[in-house]
């Protein structure tokens, strides 16, 4: 991505804020001004009241440069404020719009981008270019509009020494390109160590009982000692090119103002101009030189955010693989039949996970779904809410191709339980409300109790407002599961998929949420997996899945006369 597309795309996302924008450019032309203002008046300072004696000008002058310092203070809050709001308007927006955008991704995204680099992307680059964008970009805009001003009120005062100033501007400006590319090169490096380091935090905190379990508490720290090592390394090269800047541009400034003083000097002691038109211009020059340095300063920080914008920039031109197409129409509520027609399904390249699937499954019914490991239970019932795409055969549900049909009409008709329990560090309240945000009272408490979970809830510290911890960590393995089964029972949704859903549990909390998940099944057209085959006994129809295809259907009877693959499956477990 070149510089002039990051410049377009940062600008459009700037663009409903233009109005502000240009209040700030007005502001800070009118400070740029009065800036060269002040280096015009040192010209009457010296030559009227010192060199002439002139009372008149003794007694105005300094009111004058009251007013110019009041109105320069006033425009640089004006323009300061307004771009801070710019500024914080914008990071809100690309948050909200990469958030927004990365849960608008399949499965596979996630499987692929590790969670440490998305929360760098989200807070650190996002930070990073708010920072080019309120402070750096338009700080040099102001620092131009100065440099323009002051170099005319040069021009004007003495063209002969403003000649200098084309001789020191390209010298100036040769360092600030040359740095420039090498603090884009380091600011891609230091964010992409930051990225590996914040994944490493995130690994290491979630999975903090595995690290203790295993005693490798020594070994994660010398690991996050490497990365933050190398990541150290990177930000110690950055620093030593950004501490060697500022030295170079003051070099340059002090040769270039020993040869305004050298020819200056001369000018003065010839009569070609008087002491305070001299030192008027010098005043000049150097306040024209000091923005110039200042962009040398704050080039690294320009660098850091187009580096950024590059990366948010590159998150947000993801396409979602699985999304809505044209003419989408809503799903009517499901009634009939949930049918796979031939569906055969693989990951990229890899040999097939589920091959011609042929399968009708009628409203109301519990099928159970079991298997060897692998082969493609869970692939099977992530098809019908769309987490993965087909590219062959169709789901149909009531006639309608999924892929007909929107996600937002599609996933409400459907709920999960998985046996990875999904919590938020939250209220039980909230928990179970995300299945219906607009629920009563008595319709939390009614799924609650259907779920046999609300004496357990009613026993903690502050019942239904006890704020569960990360993940649910306050909660036993059983009151987890009943909290997310709440919430699924909930949504009432017509479709329900239980992925094992107890299959982490004990025997006594396996009773508990077995129970509650009777009542969940009630009345809906359920899929479930399971590797316990005592859940799945009572199942209406019960399919082997194996090697992606499906070798034996029937009940569990049935199944078991047949004395094949179910019947291993089942001596395996109980024989």
């Amino acid at each position: 991505m070149t510089n002039k597309e990051i410049l377009f795309r940062i600008y459009a996302v700037i663009r409903p804020y233009q109005s502000r924008l240009f209040i700030a450019m007005v502001a800070m032309v009118l400070v740029a001004g009065l800036t060269g203002s002040q280096a015009y008046l040192v010209k009457d300072l010296l030559d009227k009241i010192f060199m002439e004696k002139n009372v008149f000008f003794l007694n105005v002058l300094p009111l004058i440069i009251v007013l110019i310092f009041f109105l320069k203070s006033s425009f640089y809050y004006t323009y300061y404020f307004l771009l801070e709001k710019v500024g914080q308007s914008v990071i809100r927006d690309l948050r909200t719009a990469v958030f927004e955008h990365i849960h608008r991704q399949p499965l596979s995204f996630f499987h692929d981008m590790p969670t440490g680099t998305l929360i760098s992307r989200i807070m650190s680059d996002i930070t990073l270019m708010q920072q080019a964008v309120s402070n750096a970009l338009v700080g040099t805009l102001r620092d131009f509009f100065q440099v323009i001003i002051l170099l005319g009120v040069v021009f004007h005062m003495n063209w002969k020494l403003a000649m200098f100033s084309f001789i020191i501007l390209p010298i100036a400006g040769y360092p600030i390109v040359k740095f420039g590319r090498i603090f884009r090169k380091l600011s891609t490096k230091t964010q992409e160590e930051t990225a590996h380091l914040t994944n490493i935090l995130y690994e290491t905190i979630t999975g903090n009982r595995i690290v203790k379990a295993f005693g490798r508490e020594e070994y994660e720290g010398r690991r996050f000692r490497d990365q933050i090592g190398t990541l150290f390394a990177v930000i110690i090269q950055d620093a030593r090119f950004r501490s060697m800047q500022h030295p170079l541009m003051e070099f340059i400034g002090g040769v270039a103002i020993a040869l305004i003083i050298w020819f200056g000097g001369n000018e003065v002691i010839h009569g070609g101009a008087t002491p305070g038109t001299f030192f008027a211009f010098l005043t000049a020059l150097i306040a024209a030189y000091e923005p110039v340095k200042g962009v040398s300063r704050i080039n690294s920080v320009i660098q850091q955010g187009m580096a950024a914008a590059t990366r948010v920039f590159a998150l947000l031109d993801i396409t979602p693989a699985i999304a809505d197409k044209t003419g989408a129409i809503p799903l009517p509520p499901f009634k009939e039949t949930i049918e796979f027609r031939d569906v055969t399904f693989r990951y990229n390249e890899e040999e097939p996970v589920l091959r011609r699937i042929k399968l009708t499954v009628p409203a109301g019914q519990a099928l159970a779904i079991v298997g060897p490991s692998g082969g493609g239970k869970t692939t099977l019932t992530n098809l019908i809410p769309r987490f993965l795409d087909l590219e062959v055969g169709a789901i149909l549900i009531d006639g309608n191709d999924i892929r007909d049909v929107t996600l937002q009409s599609l996933r409400s008709q459907i709920a999960m339980v998985t046996q990875q329990t999904i919590l938020f560090n939250d209220t039980v309240r909230n928990n179970i409300a995300y299945g219906d945000l607009e629920c009563s009272e008595e319709d939390l408490i009614r799924a609650a109790e259907a779920a046999h979970a609300l004496d357990f809830i009613r026993n903690l510290p502050q019942g239904f407002d006890t704020v569960i911890g990360e993940g649910g960590a306050r909660l036993s393995g059983g009151e987890r599961q009943r909290v997310s089964i709440a919430r699924a029972i909930l949504k009432n949704a017509p479709i329900l998929i239980l992925d094992e859903a107890t299959s982490a549990l004990d025997t006594e909390s396996e009773r508990e949420v077995q129970k509650a998940l009777e009542n969940l099944m009630k009345g809906k057209t359920t899929f479930v997996i399971a590797h316990r085959l005592s859940t799945i006994i009572n199942a209406d129809r019960i399919i082997v899945v194996k090697d992606g295809a499906i070798v034996e259907e029937g009940t569990h009877e049935e199944l078991l006369a047949l004395g094949q693959e179910y019947e291993l499956l089942y001596n395996m477990q109980y024989r």
